[in-house]
């Protein structure tokens, strides 16, 4: 027996044999864990599951609005407000009218394509009832869960499938676009306008079919008259496209098409107004409302005419384009009287746009951090796609620098700033990826 000792403890030296062994092994476990890691990413880079969980978190969030609610509050008071009004005179026949909640006459208060859609649903479900509330709300939840898929193959383009589903993860868990799916406003469709916009236009850049720069007019006619403030992007969007197509003819088509989809709202103005209004006639009142000895550079709500009284009489005495004239001169009076104090309100709306400013004040912490990280994630991601000179930075940089421009000189809020939030969080996703990168690359030194 004591022969066999040495036997014994030389078996637990490792011999060739256990130690191949011992490496298949382990490469085999390293390969199990890397399969089910490509698995497991698969599932999560899926787009009907991210479009899954994005629907439920809007719908989870609808059903705990309302429940604490009346359904007679619900039929009336979210439509209380100009879009809403709109569609109410719209849909009983006075036509494109009164923004407020009085019968004030024609307006060119906003472009027609979201009230249009509100007067729609007015038709068939009733005027001011809790079916048509409904009904506006799932709309508005449909079009902010479908920015996910403009997202998604948007980011697939300019970076890949991690950052596309990434960046399609974040617009779905994104307190912002959830919280505003119940709100009477075509904030929700402006943004699936601006994820579709921005699609289109890294397609149309590898492109030269006709027909595809016929529909891009098409969407953006659509977008100018749903939102005029994306139309501050179309010479720049044009232009690069101009710059990596090499063409003329096809982008003027685009151009083309999109001009005569807002020349009937035009003519209709000029026949209504006899003045020239090409989309809409509020930039006024907007601009006084940001820019006067009562506000501080944020929402001024007490302000408007649709809750001040002595306003709104003073908008039906001049009417609408002379009130609107008025309060722009009034405005720039303020504004060239003292630049300093303007440079401070801009640097304020700069603040409150980008942080989260609302019609009343944020109190959830949570809430401020995801808009700011968002925000820094936005420029981190410009700064990664210029660092690896990538050919779409342009597109994806001039939303986050141009569209709020308006803003910055009138009012801001997160209502303002949601329908350019889908390409802030591409961008945050990008700038997530090259952080991940970068730690990977560390780990890797080490």
């Amino acid at each position: 027996m004591y022969r066999e000792l040495p036997s014994l403890v030389t078996l637990e030296k490792p011999t060739p044999i256990l130690a191949t062994m011992n490496s298949y092994c382990r490469t085999e476990t390293a390969n199990a864990r890397n399969e089910i890691a490509r698995k497991i990413f698969r599932a999560a880079s899926a787009l009907p599951v991210i479009l899954l969980v994005a629907l439920f978190l809007r719908l989870g969030n609808a059903w705990e609005y309302q429940h604490p609610r009346s359904p007679q509050a619900l039929s009336t008071i979210p439509f209380l407000l100009e879009p809403g009004n709109i569609a109410y005179s719209l849909a009983v026949g006075k036509g494109f009218s009164s923004p407020f909640r009085a019968d004030t006459g024609p307006t060119a208060w906003t472009t027609p394509a979201y009230p249009l859609l509100v007067a729609g649903i007015f038709r068939l479900f009733g005027v001011y009832t809790f079916p048509s509330y409904v009904a506006s709300v799932l709309l508005n939840i449909l079009f902010s869960t479908l920015v996910c898929v403009p997202v998604f193959f948007a980011g697939r383009r300019i970076a890949g499938v991690g950052v596309a589903a990434m960046a399609a993860w974040l617009w779905a868990i994104f307190p912002n676009a959830i919280v505003f799916t119940v709100s009477i406003w075509d904030v929700s469709l402006s943004a699936l306008l601006v994820a579709t916009i921005l699609w289109a236009t890294l397609l149309l850049s590898a492109s030269r079919g006709l027909r595809a720069w016929l529909a891009y007019g098409f969407l953006w006619g659509f977008a100018t008259m749903t939102n005029p403030t994306l139309a501050l992007l179309l010479p720049f969007l044009l232009g690069w496209l101009i710059y990596r197509t090499r063409l003329l003819a096809a982008p003027a088509l685009a151009l083309g098409v999109t001009i005569l989809c807002c020349v009937p709202w035009t003519i209709r103005n000029y026949a209504v107004f006899h003045a020239f209004i090409p989309l809409r006639s509020v930039m006024g009142l907007q601009l006084w409302m940001g820019n006067n000895e009562q506000t501080q550079g944020k929402w001024a709500g007490a302000l408007h005419p649709i809750d001040n009284s002595a306003d709104r009489a003073r908008y039906v005495q001049l009417g609408e384009v002379a009130y609107m004239e008025e309060k722009k001169q009034e405005a720039m009076r303020f504004m060239l009287a003292d630049p300093w104090r303007e440079a401070r309100l801009v640097g304020n709306r700069f603040v409150v746009f980008w942080v989260g400013g609302t019609a009343t004040p944020i109190r959830s912490r949570g809430l401020l951090l995801f808009n700011l990280l968002a925000a820094i994630g936005a420029l981190l991601g410009i700064v990664a796609l210029y660092r690896e000179r990538n050919l779409c930075i342009f597109p994806a940089a001039i939303f986050v620098i141009a569209y709020p421009l308006a803003s910055y000189l009138t009012l801001a809020s997160a209502r303002y700033r949601l329908p350019i939030d889908p390409v802030v969080l591409l961008l945050a996703a990008i700038a997530l990826r090259k952080l991940g990168t970068h730690f990977r690359r560390s780990d890797d030194e080490k």
